[in-house]
């Protein structure tokens, strides 16, 4: 089986429950937004919700792919940036304890960390502070720390620092690594749209995205956004929602329905979607399984709070990929 080798921001997600969407007024933030706050307003936002008890794990978009590989059984690691604290130790142990190979730099700045507010109807508002994780740089990167593994799978969100997404791409190449991009955010995308074709057409093998991230990196609606995306990379896969996912390479092309679900939190799903997908290219199986596999992940992961998920769910999700191939 193939093994996967993620790379993004490390960073400890802290869930909170909240009873009320006054608390987002009191701290000015939009319901549903995603923030970037410095490590001020993050200690505030602690202080005012201490009376909640905190649901903590590792996350960060890639890490969540890769933990989410290796739940489904597939060996994989992680790159990433930390700093000495308690944190960033738990972030450690919490790679380790689930399953994942750390390849992790250390910074003297705090560890990063993405406070998700949890409203009641399972809407999120995220306020990220970055902290050590966005210190990655491309001097942190070694050719050995590709070696052993098949696939490489990045994080949209990094693709703002060129030099290091265009070393890790190429090191990723070098040592004869498939390479896998999640587009991560329709912002990001805007932001960086040359590089972002430039990097595609010459290195990427496999892109994930959203109908809004699909529709910023090719401004087509998703089955046209589809063709063109499949057009310069080998595959292609676009999100639609309750319609489920588009896939396609060369002239196959897939549609695979949703999985019916209960929705409470979306935190991780697109995440989880590529860990499933991923995990069924590493098994060699068809798009369209793979696709299923992915459905089915992200499909679970929406019913709980966070992007992680008990044994007893994975072991349902296993035997449930064991019914469905």
């Amino acid at each position: 089986m193939k093994k996967i080798l993620g790379m993004g921001n490390a960073l400890t997600d802290i869930l909170l429950q909240i009873d009320s969407d006054e608390v987002l007024s009191r701290l000015a933030l939009p319901k549903g937004s995603m923030q970037l706050v410095d490590g001020g307003k993050s200690n505030e936002i602690t202080s005012m919700l201490s009376h909640i008890t905190p649901k903590m794990a590792t996350g960060g978009s890639a890490s969540n792919t890769v933990n989410g590989v290796a739940k489904l059984g597939a060996k994989a690691g992680f790159i990433g940036k930390i700093g000495k604290d308690a944190v960033g130790e738990f972030f450690m142990n919490d790679t380790l304890k689930n399953g994942v190979t750390p390849h992790l730099e250390y910074s003297e700045t705090a560890s990063g960390q993405c406070t998700v507010l949890v409203s009641g109807d399972g809407e999120r508002t995220l306020c990220t502070f970055l902290g050590a994780a966005c210190e990655l740089g491309a001097t942190d990167l070694l050719p050995e720390m590709f070696i052993g593994y098949d696939i490489f799978h990045i994080e949209g969100y990094l693709v703002q620092n060129h030099d290091l997404i265009r070393t890790a791409v190429k090191m990723a190449k070098e040592a004869g690594l498939k390479v896998s991009i999640d587009l991560a955010s329709y912002n990001v995308v805007e932001a960086n749209l040359d590089f972002l074709l430039e990097i595609v057409e010459k290195y990427v093998d496999i892109v994930f995205a959203n109908e809004e991230e699909a529709r910023a990196f090719t401004s087509k609606e998703p089955e046209a956004a589809l063709d063109f995306i499949a057009g310069i990379c080998d595959i292609a896969v676009v999100k639609v929602g309750k319609d489920g996912s588009f896939i396609k390479s060369g002239d196959e092309k897939v549609l695979v329905k949703p999985r019916l679900a209960n929705c409470i939190d979306t935190t991780g799903a697109g995440d989880l979607y590529a860990a499933g997908f991923l995990y069924g290219l590493a098994c060699n199986y068809s798009l369209e399984a793979c696709g299923k596999i992915g459905s089915l992940v992200s499909g679970n992961v929406v019913e709980v709070l966070g992007a992680k998920m008990t044994d007893d769910v994975w072991a349902q999700i296993e035997s449930d990929m064991q019914d469905m191939l």
